[in-house]
């Protein structure tokens, strides 16, 4: 299938892409929209007209963007806690337009894990998340042209799901490792949705934001940060041309949730506004999806993994 292309460059700002969008009446749930490119996701879907509701472990850090925006509301939700996913979904009352899945946790210093034994980056950034899908599949079924969003990362270009020891116990524990195992898994998650609910009508594509700064980095000490060349040697954050405002980073995720252009899409990756390149991945790779994180097989391997760990 040709690549999916559209208007916006990697500049666009999530306002600028949903430009004369009406959300009015839809309902989305965006986790970690309580700070950085899951608020600017939030805001720039209410503002288009739709009920908005943040799902966070924090729900006052969200009173600013609630304050703006009558129609959102933060509910609080640890997605490291399957019963707190539960209880979420439980809670739910009506139909679900699109599930942003945003929140996330990145290269944890030490290994740490779930109160169900996952590796906390794994638990997080993807059984939670898969949890909250699965929970709300008959809420999602029931909207008009319903959307799953995985935020992922251009870290999946650096290592897929092994299968073989996913939760390190085995191999020793690196930090980066277990984060792009969970940023591989969320897209296997767009892809397992894509291929198990197109009866149901509902699409799933995952996204990278770029280079952010948001408090996505706070596990990262300064040495760490010197290393992938985001500090200086005097404490600095460094702004590189390529790095993204949250509002730019969350163009993407936006247009995957709720533009016309990509209504009936599903199971694809983009990038900067556009559906990234099918490449090997590895660690000189700046760009594109690793085939490993699409990969059909390795989707409905890591479905079957964790369904019986949500039920």
């Amino acid at each position: 299938m040709p690549a999916i292309t559209t208007p916006f460059g990697p500049r666009a700002t999530a306002t600028e892409v949903l430009a004369g969008v009406d959300l009015s009446g839809r309902k989305m749930i965006v986790t970690g929209g309580s700070s950085g490119l899951g608020m600017e996701t939030a805001r720039a879907l209410a503002k288009a007209g739709a009920h908005v509701t943040v799902a966070t472990r924090n729900p006052s850090a969200a009173e600013s963007l609630v304050g703006e925006h009558p129609r959102t509301r933060a509910v609080a939700v640890d997605l490291a806690d399957l019963a707190s996913v539960r209880a979420f979904c439980d809670a739910w009352n009506g139909p679900v337009n699109a599930l942003i899945a945003n929140a996330g946790v990145m290269m944890l210093p030490t290994h740490q894990v779930s109160p169900q034994g996952w590796e906390l980056q794994l638990a997080t950034n993807y059984l939670g998340h898969f949890a909250l899908a699965t929970g709300l599949r008959t809420a999602l079924q029931a909207a008009e042209e319903p959307r799953v969003v995985l935020v992922s990362s251009g870290a999946q270009l650096r290592a897929g799901f092994d299968f073989d020891d996913p939760q390190f116990e085995q191999r020793p524990y690196d930090p980066f490792v277990a984060y792009a195992q969970s940023k591989s898994a969320d897209v296997l998650l767009a892809v397992g949705i894509s291929r198990k609910w197109a009866k149901y009508g509902i699409t799933a594509n995952a996204c990278a934001p770029g280079w952010i700064h948001t408090n996505l980095a706070r596990h990262l000490d300064q040495a760490t940060l010197q290393a992938l060349g985001l500090m200086d040697l005097k404490g600095h954050l460094i702004t590189s041309e390529h790095h993204k405002t949250p509002a730019q980073g969350a163009a993407t995720t936006v247009l995957l949730a709720a533009s016309p252009l990509l209504a009936g899409v599903t199971g694809r990756y983009f990038e900067d506004n556009q559906e990234a390149e099918v490449v090997e991945g590895g660690p000189d790779v700046m760009a594109g999806v690793a085939k490993w994180s699409i990969d059909p097989k390795a989707a409905d391997q890591l479905w079957g993994y964790a369904l019986p760990v949500v039920k």
